[in-house]
């Protein structure tokens, strides 16, 4: 019955399961405890593949970004000979950070430090005062940039393991990678990360953003005003959406990835206009599905023009592939804060009034100043702040939908459910 496993670091689980009430628990001292941070960013965040970014943030040779992933410093290097690389930014002299700029271009970088200087293969290439080292100490490549143990990449999607023993990536996206596919095909001649990014944090936990998007539960009520807002502006649903038929439901896809897919009445610029768009975006949306149609079949274009999925990559990936398509990482700090980036992706060629649109919807709903965003993020930091209610109300219930395991819903909880028995598999729980 619900009783609990073994609740605690030393434990064998931190949730609860009553299949026999359908109850499905989590302990809110998961959201703070910062001995549990430390075993996600060992067990979770130092063994799992992580995005790291995408191939057209560098489309040309020594092109490079640099950002933080898993709780390291790295940066994202197209190397001359167009091989994607991927490399802790730090000098193998004496620590320093290599590459200081957010994103540029260079055939070599050097250290600010003792000007040590590296080329896009990471190798070592000069440093001054070479007469101090004996012939050949550099010879054994011991000196050159170090990268992540594995780096590979998915459809664009660069990701990385700090853990050498880990499995190969697609193995690991498992029934994910129908999803990224999904999106992958959006573009003709492939995708593209537009210029600008979001940039914002919130006091609450990584884990709580997780859950939150892909919660078709909450959007009714979270966002009252973003809805009311759509009901009072002429031309912006579908003529033809019927509210009561938007089908979908979510689903588990293994590894503890998930996702919602379900149809929404707003445009798409991937082929679902909306009268808000006037005749010349319906003309530029029916080109766009005749090219879905031509090149995917009815069928699969179909899905990828009309249908909205909100996927979660464990442990640090995000894509709403709603109105806009917006890519979202984050970055854990402390147990009750988190940092996100979020980029609109977008298929290279689109039509001007197409990424206009799509830029829109990027910032009207997901921005930080969106309708979206702010809401999250206030009910987020409400959680994190009411979880000091412990011991004495000291669990979440995710159990929405257990009923009903045959007919799962869009409201139903079912994606986050995945996520957490992975979490659970993963900090130390062995079923």
């Amino acid at each position: 019955m619900n009783t609990p496993r073994e609740t605690g670091l030393g434990g064998t689980h931190f949730i609860r399961i009553d299949p026999d009430r359908c109850e499905f628990l989590v302990p809110r001292w998961a959201f703070t405890d910062p001995a549990v941070l430390d075993k996600e960013r060992a067990e979770i965040f130092g063994r799992c593949w992580l995005y790291a970014g995408h191939a057209s943030e560098i489309p040309k040779a020594g092109d490079f970004v640099a950002r933080k992933v898993g709780g390291r410093q790295l940066f994202l290097w197209r190397a001359d000979d167009g091989a994607v690389k991927v490399y802790f930014n730090t000098c193998t002299h004496r620590g320093a950070m290599v590459c200081r700029e957010k994103q540029g271009n260079a055939k070599r970088l050097t250290c600010p430090y003792h000007g040590w200087t590296f080329d896009s293969h990471g190798g070592m290439v000069e440093q001054p005062g070479a007469s101090g080292f004996p012939d050949g100490f550099f010879d054994n490549g011991a000196k050159n940039l170090v990268s992540p143990a594995q780096v590979d990449v998915y459809r664009d999607f660069i990701f990385v393991n700090f853990d050498p023993t880990a499995g190969d990536l697609t193995s690991y996206l498992a029934g994910a990678t129908e999803y990224l596919d999904l999106v992958a095909d959006q573009g003709e001649h492939g995708m593209e990360v537009t210029p600008g990014e979001q940039v914002y944090s919130m006091r609450a936990n990584w884990k709580l953003l997780y859950e939150n998007s892909a919660d078709g539960y909450h959007a009714i009520t979270a966002h009252a005003s973003y809805f009311d807002y759509l009901r009072a502006t002429v031309g912006v649903f579908r003529e033809d959406f019927n509210p009561h038929d938007v089908g979908g439901g979510g689903r588990s896809l293994g590894n503890g990835h998930a996702v919602i897919e379900y149809q929404a009445p707003w445009g798409r610029p991937v082929a679902q206009w909306v009268p808000q768009w006037g005749d010349s975006g319906k003309q530029e949306v029916a080109r766009v599905k005749a090219e879905l149609v031509a090149r995917l079949g009815e069928q699969r274009a179909d899905r990828v023009a009309n249908w909205n999925r909100n996927i979660l990559i464990f442990p640090n990936l995000i894509i709403n592939d709603i109105m806009g398509l917006t890519v979202r990482s984050f970055q854990p700090v402390t147990p009750g804060y988190l940092e996100v980036n979020a980029v609109s992706l977008a298929p290279r060629g689109e039509h001007p009034e197409m990424r206009a649109w799509r830029q829109y919807n990027f910032n009207e709903f997901l921005g930080p100043a969106g309708f979206a965003t702010p809401d999250d993020v206030e009910m987020l930091e409400l959680c994190q702040q009411a979880y000091q209610n412990m011991p004495e109300v000291g669990w979440n219930d995710i159990s929405k939908g257990m009923n009903r395991p045959d007919n799962n819903q869009g409201d139903d909880e079912l994606q986050m459910r995945s996520f957490w028995i992975r979490w659970d598999e993963l900090m130390g729980a062995a079923r």
